[in-house]
């Protein structure tokens, strides 16, 4: 759910206080331009260093989210930056983490970013989903989108899932951050790499050339056939979904995307 990005400095004063409160006096706050899901999302320049924050309205929606953010924070990978606060102040739900100097990966066939990227996905692949923090199960997440009862239970699993792998929620420096953990999920291992495949597709790798690319992980190149064809059908549908209800060319390129592998999937054979 995207909403309109707002600048430090449209920040209450008592949020900003709040947020000093940690960091010290801000003195630059330079706005990110990547991303949609963050009402603020900043760089905070202070004399003890750099802050990136994020937040949105308390009553808003996208709060639960980060607070499953800042709940699975200290479970995550090492490479996954880590939450220094998370505060609500003056009716705003504020993270504070820590910053990473990079850019975002870059998924082209061919690109130097390919192997950090699967370094990062392989150190998650390793990660079983801790307990008793909220997250989201995959066999509740994709079960409006199945043919029948039975295939949702073929997505669970014990692994921890970040399922939103696109390139924006990967920073490199010396290698992959995996970033934006809105949507951890309890699952299937498999799972992400059927993600993962699709945002190839969207940088112009193939179907198979993606298929290929995700083979290095054991969970994929294991994975049941039938699991990931009801999943990829299933996946298909929600795409199809998010470009009907917000038709930006890339959620429909993301749909075609979504169905092409499912085709692909299909005429593979075993």
């Amino acid at each position: 759910m995207s909403m309109p990005r707002c600048h430090w400095h449209d920040l209450p004063d008592n949020a900003r206080s709040a947020v000093e409160h940690h960091t010290g006096p801000v003195l630059e706050a330079i706005t990110a331009s990547a991303g949609v899901n963050s009402g603020i999302a900043a760089t905070l320049h202070t004399a003890a260093g750099r802050t990136f924050l994020k937040g949105v309205p308390a009553n808003h929606p996208q709060a639960r989210t980060q607070q499953r953010e800042a709940a699975i924070n200290p479970h995550l990978p090492a490479a996954s930056p880590r939450v220094r606060f998370h505060l609500q102040a003056a009716g705003w739900d504020l993270i504070g983490y820590q910053h990473l100097t990079g850019r975002h990966a870059d998924y082209a066939p061919g690109s130097p970013d390919l192997p950090h990227v699967a370094d990062a996905l392989g150190e998650l692949q390793a990660m079983p989903c801790p307990a008793g923090v909220p997250v989201k199960d995959a066999r509740a997440r994709w079960q409006r989108y199945i043919d029948n009862a039975d295939d949702a239970e073929r997505f669970g699993g014990p692994a921890l899932l970040h399922t939103d792998l696109a390139p924006h929620n990967m920073i490199i420096t010396d290698r992959a951050h995996l970033i934006d953990w809105a949507w951890p999920t309890r699952g299937a291992a498999w799972i992400d790499p059927a993600v993962i495949i699709l945002r190839l597709m969207e940088a112009g790798h193939s179907a198979s050339a993606a298929d290929t690319w995700a083979r290095r992980f054991p969970s994929w190149s294991t994975a049941p056939r039938a699991a990931v064809a009801a999943f990829s059908r299933a996946n298909a549908r929600l795409w199809d979904e998010i470009a009907r209800s917000d038709p930006q060319p890339w959620k429909k390129d993301m749909s075609r995307h979504a169905h092409d592998w499912v085709t692909y999937w299909h005429s593979r054979g075993h």
